[in-house]
């Protein structure tokens, strides 16, 4: 990060943000968060639950995390284990192994590791102080506001269990005990980042900026799941990577709710300074996109064929893993 960036200026306050509002579907509040950025070098933080794979889902908060050191935002990645503990993830050992590989990859996806800290949950979130927050927390949350809270992001939406009641109570006291000023997660974790901002004021923790992205859809259309194999891993090898994306649900001059169009958008043109479409001259010969909105206006009005942004998306997907998957290799 530049000096120049950090400066103070009017025109370096509204780059910076530019940079942290981009691809956001909200900021709570925005003037909130400017507030923070005239008076102080700030603090954000995602929480990650270790398990499975990391995958274009995930990338979301990470491109976001980018984004905000970029913009001189100092970057705190909590790796929840005890939360993935209560969402039945799996048992401690099996937690721990999958959150040291969450970390490589976070790194390999291009976060500044000079300027991040990975803090597992377990470390702070057993402490005395800690636990008896979480009592506090308890006297004021009704079971609703816990259970509403964790609609989204539970296992179990059918027959909940009690630790579920716990998790949103942690994560609104994950943000308090980190002492970040900015909670990111997607849009999924809204319920939850509100409790926070309603409930930390009454315990006597200031009241969060939250910063949320959108949700991808998964490969098939449907909601991403890792049971339904319906999303792109970063360890995925290229000829996968080509598989999936040319079986992927795209339909013809259909920009909402496609999964093609959202990688276009969120993984892309943010890391891209322009996209070319290869296409034989029978079929229009090659087409190059400079922004987004160009990419959605040409293919809205049916003048680019979804197989040929697919193979596109394919090979430009590959290019921005290539070196994720080398550094993960390596480790």
């Amino acid at each position: 990060m530049s000096s120049a960036v950090l400066s103070g200026s009017a025109a370096d306050l509204e780059s910076r943000i530019k940079i942290i509002k981009r691809n956001l579907v909200e900021v709570v509040t925005e003037e909130e968060m400017i507030e923070v950025l005239e008076k102080k070098k700030p603090k954000a933080y995602v929480g990650y639950e270790p398990s499975g794979e990391i995958h274009l889902g995930h990338m979301m908060t990470v491109n976001k995390l980018i984004d905000l050191q970029q913009a001189g935002v100092d970057i705190i990645v909590l790796l929840a284990d005890l939360h993935a503990y209560l969402n039945e993830k799996g048992d401690f050992d099996e937690i721990k192994e999958v959150a040291e590989y969450n970390r490589k990859a976070f790194i390999a996806l291009g976060l500044d590791e000079s300027k991040v800290k990975f803090v597992l949950g377990s470390d702070f979130q057993l402490d005395e102080d800690y636990v008896l927050d979480v009592h506090k927390m308890a006297r004021i949350t009704t079971v609703n506001r816990a259970r509403r809270s964790m609609d989204e992001v539970s296992r179990r939406k059918r027959d909940p269990v009690v630790s579920q009641m716990i998790y949103p109570l942690m994560q609104a006291l994950d943000i308090a005990h980190l002492e970040v000023d900015f909670a990111v997660g997607g849009i999924d974790q809204r319920k939850i980042h509100m409790l926070a901002r309603e409930n930390l004021p009454k315990l006597g923790y200031p009241s969060p900026v939250c910063l949320h992205t959108p949700i991808l859809v998964g490969l098939d259309g449907e909601k991403m799941s890792s049971s339904k194999g319906n999303y792109i891993s970063v360890r995925d090898p290229p000829e996968t990577v080509n598989q999936k994306i040319r079986k992927a649900f795209c339909p013809e001059k259909q920009i909402e709710e496609n999964p093609i169009i959202q990688i276009a958008q969120y993984h892309i043109f943010p890391r891209f300074e322009s996209f070319i479409v290869e296409r034989p001259e029978k079929f229009g010969g090659d087409v190059e996109y400079r922004t987004f909105e160009e990419l959605s206006r040409d293919y809205s009005a049916g003048n680019l064929h979804p197989m040929d942004l697919k193979l596109s998306i394919a090979n430009y997907l590959n290019k921005l893993l290539e070196n994720t998957r080398r550094k993960l290799n390596e480790n």
